[in-house]
């Protein structure tokens, strides 16, 4: 019993002859590849032909990985996007001007990074961001004087303090007096900093009421949290 594309028999073995792939036959001809291999069985390809094809597959997956990563790439473009956009409609219902939400936020945030064995309200960390998140609250809700603020700096060996200083004062938008102390880390002699590194700076303020209630306050909201939505 003839099959269906029988009649493309004569074009298909031409084009194997000629040295095509039975992937860019099947995808000319539309004939499945398992009939192809059937038709094809007794096709001897020469030398030249064989490292012709062996050359254009390894072109093909390359360029088959290369599309791979740029569909990879944009998948998880289009999911960053997604997700800054969930962030985005989520912060919409927030007043983040109204003093409670900025405590609550501040009190969870020191819960996990601020310092509580010492007698002082004092948070360190290498992220910018989070360093002056954690100023604008306590000036802002706290009124904190910035000449009761001191900044000590965490550095690796290879660091200039000096100039480490200065990005961290400008930063913050703090004198540099108020950068009272510098801590250099022997054990880092040898090995390269990279450039976006700019040590761990540590914010310190006198007032351990501030602390306490912070404290206090990121507790007490974990629990309530906790109780209201699981009845325990």
């Amino acid at each position: 019993m003839r099959s269906r594309w029988y009649e493309l028999k004569e074009t298909a073995l031409t084009l194997r002859k000629r040295g095509l792939s039975i992937g860019r036959i099947e995808r000319r001809l539309r004939i499945p590849r398992s009939t192809l291999s059937g038709w094809f069985k007794d096709i001897e390809l020469t030398a030249e032909q064989k490292k012709k094809l062996l050359t254009n597959w390894k072109k093909g997956l390359i360029k088959a990985r290369k599309k791979a990563v740029l569909w990879q790439k944009a998948q998880k473009e289009k999911r960053l996007q997604e997700a800054e956009n969930a962030a985005i409609k989520v912060l919409e219902n927030i007043d983040t001007t109204n003093q409670n939400v900025l405590e609550v936020a501040l009190a969870l945030l020191y819960l996990g990074e601020g310092t509580k064995k010492s007698k002082e309200t004092a948070l360190g960390n290498s992220n910018l961001l989070i360093l002056r998140f954690f100023l604008t609250i306590i000036r802002k809700v706290y009124k904190i004087d910035t000449k009761k603020i001191r900044c000590e700096l965490y550095l690796r060996a290879d660091q200039n303090p000096g100039k480490i200083k200065k990005f961290w004062s400008n930063a913050l938008k703090l004198p540099l007096d108020n950068f009272r102390q510098v801590s250099v880390d022997k054990r880092t002699r040898g090995t390269k900093t990279y450039p976006y590194y700019k040590g761990v700076c540590n914010i310190r303020c006198s007032n351990v009421a501030i602390q306490r209630k912070l404290i206090y306050l990121g507790n007490l909201f974990c629990q309530k949290v906790i109780e209201k939505n699981t009845g325990s």
